[in-house]
């Protein structure tokens, strides 16, 4: 007997619900306290019942409004990016500018809500919020006016999106790292060195990238390289769009 196929069913498109025996509860004041403990407690600290119990309510309220955790977890990352500024199509000639700058606020915004980076290993439909998708069709919306073809601009937005999430995860794993061990970013850079130094030794060509950085300024390092390896990737676009335009 073949197995019953699993009906999809998705947040961001299943009308809200208001259950007539309890007080109002709105999905707005969920996010907003799922937000609130998210940020000061944590990934691993949100729990349906955890977040009833801060909303004066019980766990089984919340499943009014959605079915499970990763569902809290979507509207979640969505609504941290709710603030983030939308690229200007108005100004074509500007697409790098524009893009660069995009990136570095969507950086800022996952370096300030640490946790997205782990919640977004489980909550996959997170993408199809509208502040995310507001996002995504703003760049689009860049890409295409700034003359690239539809299957650039789409490659070129899934690399944009695949090397920030990436490269601030693992900014943001090394962070928490920190934090937990009590020392400042300088002091734990200056004994991860020393470390890194005898890890290394064996594979000249990394020990040697360890060398360059040794006297580095972290904080700003930190921004400097994330800047540095977007332009790799808005230099790759611009040559794409270049060699589309010569045939």
């Amino acid at each position: 007997m073949a197995a019953k196929t699993q009906e999809f069913s998705s947040v961001w498109t299943r009308p809200e619900r208001q259950r007539r025996d309890q007080p109002a509860l709105s999905r707005e004041q969920i996010v907003a306290e799922a937000l609130a403990l998210l940020d000061t407690e944590g990934y691993e600290a949100l729990s349906m019942r955890k977040l009833g119990t801060r909303l004066n309510a019980g766990a089984t309220s919340l499943y009014t409004h959605v079915t499970n955790k990763d569902e809290i977890l979507e509207l979640a990352i969505d609504e941290a990016f709710r603030d983030i500024r939308m690229p200007d199509a108005d100004t074509p000639e500007n697409w790098r500018d524009e893009l660069l700058r995009l990136g570095t606020d969507v950086r800022s915004a996952i370096l300030s809500h640490p946790w997205i980076s782990t919640a977004m290993t489980g909550a996959g439909l997170a993408y199809l919020g509208p502040n995310l998708m507001r996002i995504s069709n703003a760049m689009l919306g860049l890409l295409d006016a700034a003359g690239f073809d539809d299957r650039t601009a789409d490659r070129g937005a899934n690399v944009f999106w695949s090397y920030i999430i990436g490269a601030t995860s693992g900014e943001t794993a090394m962070l928490i790292t920190i934090a937990r061990s009590g020392a400042t970013e300088k002091e734990w850079f200056t004994q991860f060195m020393a470390t890194a130094d005898q890890a290394t030794r064996p594979y000249p060509h990394v020990a040697k990238r360890h060398d360059v950085y040794r006297n580095l300024d972290t904080t700003q390092s930190r921004e400097d390289f994330f800047g540095d390896e977007l332009r790799l990737i808005l230099d790759g676009l611009e040559l794409r769009r270049s060699r589309a335009a010569g045939k």
